[in-house]
């Protein structure tokens, strides 16, 4: 039975006043000073969108793609103005792409068996509340990619954004509530605290209304959450290598390898983090990177840049964390030509610019010998992570040996590593790719529970 748009709004406002009952605690923009406010507030939420039907849920999805695109200008500023990483332009795409290309209501799809013993149903129900831990370095391309795919299954979704990205974050759960708002759905069906902090996080993980815990970050955030005791989905780090071998297109791998690393300046953690290339061929691909716009380190350089980039206790300077090559540059004494969009060496694969993973655009060049000295240097390289890799080659088997072994989540071949992300490829749009956790690139079918539905001896025409 078709539900026209008049009796939809009928039903939504009938259910909303049942189970709210007119007694509002909640922010309209969904920020509440303390979690557990905010946790019972998007639970109430919970009740009213369980019951509404699919099509509502689009209705709310189509506000918030319609919104993010409205807003992705704004977005994008405030992200690099409050974390200093990334740039605008890029920010402005990614935005755009998550509105048109996350999967919506479409993703949920009911499974059948039909026969003489009559008709089983496995259909995809919601798992409640989500508690959602998201990151400075895609903070709202987060929020709102998360938003739409856990609304479609049905959810409402907390979040516990990145100290370093409060701003946007609380803009970007403002814009899914008024796409709610918009729609005639509750108030708050996206929900965070003012002041995000691990004591924030610790309640939303033991609350005992949130089942189910996202964790998009780095691997202390994803070991605490699958620590928890609780279902946990786990979008780790990674440290992509991209392997060139003596078939690959050398003018067209440079070109790829530098527009993927260089997106964003290098913060999506499938951006390719350094080059594995075959002997005989390293030479000319040094050529036309260089011809796409990188700055060749001279060893002086790059002891320069371990110790900026890196402190003293060995870990990652934030301040470096997603500037681009000329700032990069700047920081060590060195005036950049203009066209400068990558940094470049060559080291062993254990130089520290190469082994850890830099969200820089930084990018170290190791030799090997021939395909199976190429796999053993990218399998150490990617450490294990399981997350992406990246191979430029016109050898089938080549192709095939290397992604067996890489084994992970995304194998991007003969395109910019953002092609993984639909964008210059095809397929789905999404920020939480949980490697660790082994659901891979996630969808609103991920946020489901799956339940079986049996009608033994009836409905089945024969």
């Amino acid at each position: 039975m078709q539900i026209n748009e008049a009796e939809l709004n009928s039903i939504v406002k009938a259910v909303i006043a049942k189970l709210e009952g007119g007694a509002q605690t909640e922010q309209a923009d969904g920020i509440f000073d303390d979690m557990n406010d905010a946790i019972a507030a998007a639970k109430e939420s919970q009740k009213v969108l369980q019951r509404m039907p699919m099509d509502f849920r689009e209705k709310i999805i189509s506000n918030i793609r319609k919104l993010t695109m409205e807003n992705a200008e704004t977005l994008a500023r405030m992200g690099v103005e409050e974390t200093g990483m990334g740039n605008v332009g890029d920010k402005i795409l990614k935005h755009q792409l998550l509105a048109q290309k996350t999967p919506g209501t479409e993703d949920i799809k009911t499974e059948a068996w039909s026969g003489d013993r009559g008709l089983t149903l496995i259909e995809m129900g919601p798992f409640g509340v989500i508690g959602a831990i998201t990151p400075s370095t895609n903070p709202s391309e987060t929020i709102l990619c998360n938003s739409i795919g856990m609304i479609a299954g049905g959810n409402t979704v907390v979040f516990n954004p990145h100290p370093a990205a409060i701003k946007v974050s609380s803009y970007a759960v403002g814009l899914v509530n008024k796409a709610s708002q918009m729609a005639g759905g509750p108030k708050v069906v996206a929900a965070t605290v003012r002041k995000p902090t691990m004591d924030t996080s610790k309640i939303m993980l033991k609350h005992p209304d949130i089942p189910l815990i996202v964790a998009t970050g780095g691997p202390g955030v994803v070991t605490t959450v699958l620590s928890s005791g609780k279902r946990g989905i786990g979008a780790g780090a990674g440290n992509p290598p991209v392997l060139v071998d003596d078939t690959a297109d050398i003018k067209k791998a440079a070109a790829d390898i530098v527009n993927g690393c260089t997106f964003d300046n290098n913060l999506p953690c499938i951006a390719e983090k350094e080059i594995v290339s075959f002997d005989s061929i390293t030479d000319e691909l040094i050529f036309y990177l260089v011809e796409n716009g990188c700055y060749m380190a001279s060893k002086e350089e790059q002891d320069k840049l371990v110790q900026t980039v890196f402190t003293e206790k060995g870990t990652l300077n934030r301040k470096c964390v997603g500037r681009d090559a000329k700032t990069l540059l700047k920081m060590i004494g060195v005036t950049a030509p203009e066209n400068t969009r990558c940094i470049i060496f060559e080291g062993p694969k254990e130089h520290k610019l190469i082994s850890e993973e830099l969200m820089m655009p930084i990018l170290g060049i190791v030799r090997c010998k021939d395909i199976d000295d190429g796999i053993e240097k990218c399998v150490w390289l990617e450490h294990g992570n399981r997350h992406s890799a990246h191979m430029h080659s016109k050898n089938v088997e080549n192709l095939t040996r290397y992604g067996q072994a890489m084994d992970t989540a995304i194998f991007v071949k003969n395109a910019p590593s953002y092609a993984a992300l639909g964008f210059g490829g095809e397929g789905f749009c999404t920020f939480t790719i949980a490697s660790r956790t082994g659901e891979g690139l996630t969808s609103a079918s991920t946020f489901t529970k799956r339940r079986r539905c049996v009608m033994a001896d009836s409905l089945c025409i024969r």
